[in-house]
């Protein structure tokens, strides 16, 4: 039997081992965390909808009309009026003939696997995909292979020297913690020409990229015939909780008849389905969120480039997105800088292995639109004066 203990001290000494905070109150970009108030920028709250006044009233109207829970899964009685109208909406804004919702994205990822492949097929994935797609491939029995990150051209060569089989490649469109944004059309052409699926995991993009806010695929122009397998995720940009996928007739027709997570877990509440609809709206009808998100990004940058932080031994790397890693290094470092910035009143976490690649450990600013110009310049100014104690 493993010494779980001396395993547990094992992470505290390399400076790997995770804590949770408690937050207080509504999510916004000022917390409660752990009984002191801060101006956190760790969110995946893109949009600022999380607290929207919007969403809280249809979740109230939602629970009024249908109570809290859905009582039982999709396929039993917990598929709601709710649910299906979200799940027609959803179609209708990433372009797609129809959506099916997943309880969270991970479920949804190991489901899609599950349905299309088995047992000596093979699953292309990017190395610095999330890990419920690499999840995926060992619920499914099928063969995980690895590409070079981004890098549609390792992708081409390993497609061509693989025997028979169902093939599917999956990427993040946004990646979670580097920010940057897959070569989608060039993989698109790469899955194409050996016959693969291929299916983009758009938990970050959804809501953010784009000009209607419909996400990396919008964004680069690619519809269904491209890229047949669409996930998305409710819980970041659009301010709610659960997933869906997103494609043909056949496709969604399959994962209810075959997807696992699906068929054999209770749907979600409907109410929560009624302020994700609420939510889809605001996307759509307010597209001054995502302009000012990106003003905020361009602030950001240009104030770290100013900075020169790097020579203090701390990188930004290139990302055009809300999510703006900023290396360090050193596991131990990394917590101590975000430390530092939390007795300044600034919420920003370590990421550390095995999240990131050893010698990678960063801190992962993420920005909302419900940001202020000067709330970013505070940080800013903060960065300064930590990079410069750390340095001392």
């Amino acid at each position: 039997m493993k010494d779980l203990a001396a395993q547990l001290r094992e992470r505290k000494a390399a400076g790997l081992y995770r804590t949770r905070r408690v937050v207080d109150g509504v999510q916004d970009v000022e917390l409660t965390v752990d009984g002191r108030r801060c101006l956190a920028f760790c969110s995946n709250d893109y949009l600022g909808l999380a607290g929207h006044p919007d969403l809280v009233a249809a979740l109230q109207a939602g629970a009024r009309a249908y109570g809290v829970g859905s009582g039982a899964a999709h396929l039993v009685t917990g598929h709601s009026r709710a649910h299906h109208a979200l799940e027609e909406e959803l179609a209708a804004f990433v372009g797609r003939p129809r959506a099916l919702l997943f309880s969270t994205g991970y479920m949804a990822n190991l489901g899609v696997a599950g349905a299309l492949l088995g047992r000596g097929d093979r699953l292309f994935e990017d190395r610095f995909n999330h890990a419920s797609l690499l999840d995926a491939a060992a619920c499914s029995g099928a063969r995980l292979v690895r590409y070079r990150h981004g890098d549609a051209g390792d992708l081409d060569r390993r497609l061509a020297a693989a025997g028979a089989g169902e093939r599917l490649v999956a990427t993040d469109g946004v990646f979670s913690m580097d920010g940057d944004l897959a070569p989608v059309a060039a993989l698109a052409g790469a899955a194409r020409a050996h016959g693969a699926w291929l299916m983009v995991d758009d938990a970050h993009g959804l809501g953010v990229l784009g000009p209607g806010g419909g996400g990396t695929l919008e964004a680069a122009g690619l519809g269904v015939d491209q890229v047949p397998v669409l996930m998305g995720t409710l819980g970041k940009a659009l301010g709610t909780f659960g997933a869906f996928v997103a494609g043909s007739d056949a496709l969604v027709d399959t994962l209810i008849q075959q997807a696992r997570p699906y068929i054999y877990t209770t749907a979600p509440p409907p109410a929560v389905a009624e302020a994700t609809r609420a939510s889809l709206r605001l996307v759509q009808g307010e597209p001054w969120r995502r302009a000012h998100l990106q003003a905020l990004v361009a602030r950001l940058r240009g104030g770290i480039g100013q900075l020169d932080l790097q020579r203090r031994g701390l990188e930004l790397m290139a990302s055009s997105t809300p999510i703006q890693p900023l290396v360090v290094g050193d596991p131990g470092r990394a917590l101590g800088i975000s430390q530092a910035l939390l007795e300044r009143g600034i919420l920003v976490p370590a990421i550390r292995p095995p999240t990131v690649p050893v010698g990678t450990a960063r801190l992962r600013i993420t920005l909302s639109a419900r940001h202020t110009e000067a709330q970013v310049d505070r940080l800013l100014d903060a960065l300064d004066a930590v990079a410069r104690d750390s340095t001392a």
